[in-house]
């Protein structure tokens, strides 16, 4: 499985069998948001809210499969799970609702967190269940911040943890934290050199490492 990074909370995640999920594609300078469009085709695209930082989903070549809804849904052969979730700490009075996507690829689960705004609860943690890579946003303000990720991030103990949804270069207006303070004080970040990394299942870490990606667009 290769995993790019596009930018804000979008991923591109290709299969071993060239399977091509986009995970929330974002509208050019939305917010603040300086990322260059999207360009990739995808086969599936999961959205986990309305927000037009997640919802750019018709820009996307290839007639992709969209998937938006919580429940069991299927899509080139594999299921995609959505988790029912809050953008906020209200139960959604603030910012609406928010869906958490898991699925399998190539023998590992992905968790995509969406725009989540607190902690999970147990039946949420119940429902997505082990998890091998972990997408979570930890800018804060709009979503859960680096004290909240970690948190999460206890509850589902992931092999691989890809933080997502703050500040850049390429976004300096968005009125969120970049990832320092996330990334402050913990040993367990790998600095990827670009924007895209090979998991294989059989070589993923024993303990938790945080991967941090350049945008790729």
């Amino acid at each position: 499985m290769k995993v790019k990074w596009l930018g804000h909370a979008s991923f591109l995640i290709t299969s071993d069998k060239g399977v091509k999920i986009i995970t929330d594609p974002y509208t050019p300078g939305v917010f603040g948001l300086e990322y260059k469009p999207i360009k990739e085709p995808a086969d599936v695209v999961t959205m986990s809210h309305s927000h037009d930082d997640h919802n750019n989903v018709n820009s996307i070549p290839g007639k992709p499969q969209i998937i938006k809804s919580a429940g069991k849904n299927q899509a080139k052969g594999m299921e995609f799970r959505g988790t029912a979730s809050c953008h906020d700490e209200c139960g959604g009075k603030e910012r609406g609702d928010n869906t958490i996507f898991t699925f399998t690829v190539d023998d590992m689960k992905v968790c995509h967190l969406g725009d989540l705004g607190r902690v999970l609860t147990d039946k949420e943690i119940a429902e997505i269940g082990k998890v091998d890579v972990l997408m979570i946003p930890v800018g804060g303000f709009f979503t859960i911040d680096a004290a909240a990720a970690d948190k999460v991030i206890a509850q589902l103990k992931p092999k691989v943890v890809i933080p997502m949804h703050f500040q850049t270069d390429r976004c300096p207006k968005f009125p969120v934290a970049n990832a320092d303070p996330f990334l402050k004080g913990k040993k367990n970040v790998k600095k990827i050199d670009g924007s895209v990394v090979e998991l294989k299942a059989n070589q993923l870490p024993k303990d938790t490492q945080i991967y941090v990606f350049k945008p790729a667009m």
